[in-house]
């Protein structure tokens, strides 16, 4: 699986005062780490600065057991940053070296005998040529596999507007999509995963995350919703992110409709129990009791630092 776009060094505030715990966030490159986690053969296709957060990035990345061959290192443009405290991120990543990512990309790496493609709405926002390049993967397919495209709405990033009509653009020409309700509502006026759907007919899967409520897949005329975990939520950030390399790693194993959402939700319980931006598996054996649990059992189900309580 290739996964494409921008991660950046990100800094949290540490217990001690006036200090900062540095680490990796970045969406794709989050996915690509998780899926590396399920057992998959995942690379990440980027570009970062020549400095010392994109050494740090890379090595981040690449000790999750992600293939980082195809990062290009840019001699001119920085290594973007964010900040995350309680409640709010702040970003620096203008002039980026990823920014100047564009459909050339696709010249310099190959796709052979990749499965899936996964691209988010974040790459999209960062200049007109990482559109291009978005465009390019959706239309110029070179192999035989799916692209999942990640709609992760970022208002702050479309200043220069435009962010709805495009998204929805590019969500309708992939083949697996993943929008929160939230997104959809902020985005298109609905939350409502059938009219979602109405607006992306293409696709041939739809999955609207419902946030603690569950999830919903639309696919072959099939509705199935899936409720979440009951999870004691320590940081949200990098849980959708979770939550889509589950999905997309149960799908390529050719999973039915629940158990593909049961493994999204599964996987992003780990990341809600953390800080970081890609938290650390359930065990797989609670992981496989869940997957195979009926509905009271899912649903009684809680799942906290101190572990999983089955209900």
């Amino acid at each position: 699986m290739v996964c494409v776009g921008e991660s950046m060094a990100v800094f949290v505030p540490a217990t001690a005062p006036r200090s900062w715990t540095e680490g990796v966030g970045g969406a794709e490159s989050n996915v690509a780490c998780h899926l590396a986690g399920h057992g998959f053969r995942s690379r990440w296709v980027s570009a970062l600065g020549d400095d010392s957060f994109g050494r740090a990035v890379l090595s981040r990345v690449r000790a999750s057991g992600v293939d980082t061959a195809d990062v290009h290192v840019d001699p001119t443009r920085p290594t973007g940053l964010y900040f995350k405290q309680p409640g709010a991120v702040t970003y620096y990543r203008h002039g980026s070296a990823a920014s100047a990512l564009g459909p050339e990309l696709l010249d310099r790496i190959s796709l052979a005998h990749t499965r899936l493609v996964h691209i988010s709405g974040i790459t999209a926002a960062l200049s007109p040529s990482c559109l291009e390049l978005l465009r390019a993967v959706l239309r110029d397919r070179r192999g035989d596999y799916l692209v999942s495209f990640d709609v992760n709405w970022r208002p702050a990033l479309w200043e220069r507007g435009g962010g709805p009509e495009l998204l929805r653009e590019l969500a309708d020409s992939a083949d697996i999509v993943l929008v929160g309700s939230d997104e959809a509502d902020s985005l298109w006026g609905t939350d409502d995963p059938v009219r979602v759907r109405s607006l992306l007919p293409r696709p041939k899967t739809l999955v609207v995350k419902q946030g603690a409520d569950g999830a919903t897949l639309l696919e072959d005329g099939q509705r199935v919703f899936e409720p979440a975990l009951s999870v004691d939520v320590v940081e949200p950030v990098g849980a959708g992110d979770a939550f889509a390399a589950g999905f997309l790693a149960s799908t390529l194993d050719g999973h039915g409709a629940g158990r593909r959402l049961r493994a999204g939700h599964l996987s992003a319980a780990g990341t809600l129990l953390t800080h970081e931006d890609v938290g650390e598996a359930l065990p797989a054996e609670l992981v496989s009791a869940l997957l195979e649990a009926d509905e009271p059992a899912w649903r009684g189900a809680r799942v906290s630092t101190e572990g999983v309580r089955l209900g």
